[in-house]
């Protein structure tokens, strides 16, 4: 048993002889499970054996927010000892991972569920993609079940537009009427106007939005071309999904921010100038 030699150079046990006997003795030899373990020199080799045949491996908790982007994610794997950010970002743009869940995009951006999750350390990044896209897609079908669809949207469009409303407010309630805006302003043909999508198509945003941002042509410039962009802009989380699933039933068609994390809805432009000269033209 070439477990009782990795665990003798580690001082872990002293007698690699009677470690294969024990493990022969008690059939838990054939049962070991492969992966990373924390071991303390204080134990006992039954207590070792018992813990390599349990399958107990060392995990690490990583808490994933709603509308982090896939390289945040990737940085916040890499901070937790759990690969290279360059791996991960490389596996979210594999075809063949991308084939296997049928989407039909250059990357899984949109698709890494947002939850806590408990990630074996030495995992790789293909397995820990498959968990986070099989969370969403086990969340994902649970909400059509249970929710009444209005949008009109495909799976695809309801994920790119909950990436959007969910880095546009953190205010639940605020998320269907959000999700509402879009809709009408999608039905009517009017531009998204959508800040967030200028920021991730810029390349190194610095943090400072700019008029020459907004006027500069990209895929993701939602003030520049018509319609949805071209993919998410982070993974949305469940509620974000129901928001763009069902919208509420009003005729919003603009918001500004209130600066105190809400925001005040219009109908008609000369509302929302208004709005804009009262909440923001004095900052």
């Amino acid at each position: 048993m070439a477990v009782a030699e990795l665990l003798t150079e580690r001082r872990l046990i002293t007698n690699p002889l009677y470690f294969r006997i024990m493990g022969q003795l008690t059939q838990k030899d054939q049962k070991i499970k492969p992966g990373l373990y924390i071991f303390y020199t204080a134990m006992r080799p039954i207590e070792i054996l018992d813990m390599l045949v349990s399958g107990k491996i060392s995990q690490k908790e990583v808490i994933i927010r709603e509308g982090q982007s896939d390289k945040d994610i990737a940085k916040i794997l890499y901070q937790a000892g759990l690969g290279a950010e360059e791996d991960f970002l490389a596996a979210t743009r594999d075809p063949i991972l991308l084939h296997e869940f049928g989407i039909g995009a250059e990357s899984l951006e949109g698709y890494l569920f947002p939850d806590t999750y408990f990630i074996a350390y030495g995992s790789s990044s293909e397995d820990i993609i498959k968990q986070m896209v099989n969370r969403f897609k086990s969340r994902f079908n649970t909400l059509v079940a249970q929710k009444e669809i209005t949008s009109e949207l495909s799976q695809r469009e309801i994920v790119i537009l909950a990436s959007i409303i969910d880095k546009e407010t953190s205010a639940g309630a605020e998320r269907p009427i959000i999700s509402a805006v879009f809709h009408n302003r999608l039905r009517q043909g009017m531009r998204l106007q959508s800040d967030p999508t200028v920021i991730f198509g810029i390349p190194n945003f610095n943090g400072r939005l700019t008029r020459k941002n907004l006027m500069t042509p990209s895929d993701y410039n939602t003030y520049v071309i018509p319609g949805l962009p071209p993919g998410p802009i982070g993974n949305p989380g469940e509620a974000a999904l129901a928001a763009a699933m069902a919208p509420a039933e009003v005729e919003y068609l603009y918001f500004v921010s209130k600066n105190d994390g809400t925001h005040y809805f219009s109908k008609t432009l000369e509302e929302h100038n208004n709005a804009v000269n009262k909440y923001q033209r004095n900052l």
